[in-house]
């Protein structure tokens, strides 16, 4: 018997029972749903961390003072963490590859002007910060290229945070006061977005100078390098490394590239979409069972007519075919709506939700429904053998 008649066979068998046929079919359609919805925000959540970090570039490098890595006894060789430095900074620019070195202090302030009043994040950094972070000012300057060692009288505003400060009047050329620090707005940014919820667009930059005076400090959060890409990160790394361990004495610091954290959230969010991809999976399971109880109870029902086939040459191979052949049509068809079902249920979230990302796999979806149709056939090879083993002469008996 040819493939396409045990198709129609198998077409003719589940007509002949729509009810029992949708419901097994049901049980697997919801677990390949189940599996494309899952894994629709796993690889959307992918995405966005990898648009988040790319916006910025990939040629760009973290130091942070302190080490991850944990080694030795605490106190056995004395000392503390040497703080990150300007001149730190500064050594790291004659390090080969390297373009442009950001040295940043992070802190949180009040912004006062037009008698309001916003705690943000203040950026204290130097005039080379928007080439390296791939930001654009959309009036005025950013902070001016004069000695970074020396307070300024200039701040650059976020879009939002001069909307929320001023309204619809001109911020540009205001006086705000910044953590207690009066100084003039010579900049308004372009807008930028959220980076992994750090709102860009509702921050205030000041020079690296003015930085340290108002929070107090000389030590800076950390340096932000940019390399050129035909040098390659690994030896960048091991420059900008070599650099400070001689300044430091020892390696208390961490250099970190925007690939390597990619790629750590990109394994970690991997995980994640594999294991809700297994949790979709037992509903695939619930439907195999569901196949293999119904095929079990026709194969009870329809006993006469496997004897009449038997009787009319069919061998014991061909009757286990034309059930596994049902059993992998059930299958198929559930898995076929499943799909169907998921990419529905995906776009709908999505108009309702639009801020979810969701972004599905084609390579999951498949895996999904040939799953289906696997888990349909080892379902009805059971009930397969036991119709194939049936007597003809006992089963042409049967009512």
């Amino acid at each position: 018997m040819r493939a396409s008649e045990l198709v129609a066979f198998a077409l003719t068998a589940l007509r002949e029972h729509k009810l029992r046929s949708v419901l097994s079919m049901l049980g697997i359609a919801i677990g390949v749903a189940a599996v494309v919805l899952l894994t629709s925000v796993g690889e959307g959540a992918r995405g966005f961390v990898a648009a988040q970090f790319s916006q910025f570039g990939t040629n760009l490098m973290q130091v942070t003072p302190g080490r991850l890595e944990t080694a030795g006894i605490p106190g056995m060789l004395g000392g503390s963490t040497r703080k990150l430095t300007f001149e730190d900074a500064e050594a790291l620019r004659r390090v080969r590859g390297v373009r442009r070195v950001v040295p940043t202090i992070v802190g949180q302030g009040a912004v006062q002007a037009a008698g309001r009043s916003r705690d943000v994040y203040v950026l204290a950094t130097t005039s080379e910060a928007p080439e390296a972070w791939r930001l654009s000012v959309r009036r005025g300057v950013f902070l001016a290229g004069s000695d970074p060692t020396r307070s300024g009288s200039g701040a650059v505003l976020g879009p939002k945070l001069a909307r929320e400060l001023f309204g619809d009047g001109d911020a540009y050329g205001a006086w705000v006061r910044i953590a207690g620090a009066r100084l003039r707005v010579v900049g308004i940014m372009e807008s930028k977005g959220e980076m992994l919820a750090f709102d860009l667009d509702d921050v205030a930059y000041v020079d690296l100078a003015t930085g340290m005076r108002i929070f107090d400090t000389d030590e800076l959060s950390e340096i932000d390098v940019e390399f050129d890409p035909g040098v390659g990160s690994e030896a960048v790394v091991a420059g900008v490394s070599r650099v400070l361990r001689e300044r430091h004495g020892r390696e208390d610091f961490t250099v970190t590239t925007q690939a390597a954290m990619l790629e750590t959230f990109d394994a970690v969010l991997r995980a994640v979409t594999t294991g809700v991809a297994a949790i979709g999976g037992i509903s695939l399971l619930v439907g195999a069972i569901g196949v293999l109880t119904i095929l079990w109870i026709a194969v009870g029902e329809r006993t006469h007519e496997i004897g009449l086939l038997r009787a009319l040459g069919a061998t014991r191979t061909t009757i286990l075919w034309l059930f596994l052949a049902e059993s992998a049509v059930l299958a198929g068809l559930g898995g076929a709506a499943g799909l169907a079902l998921g990419y529905g249920a995906a776009g709908a979230l999505q108009l309702a939700v639009p801020a979810l990302p969701l972004q599905a796999s084609p390579g999951f979806a498949a895996a999904g429904l040939a799953v289906s149709v696997l888990t349909g056939l080892v379902a009805g090879a059971a009930p397969a053998r036991r119709a194939a083993r049936l007597d003809p002469i006992e089963a042409l008996r049967a009512e």
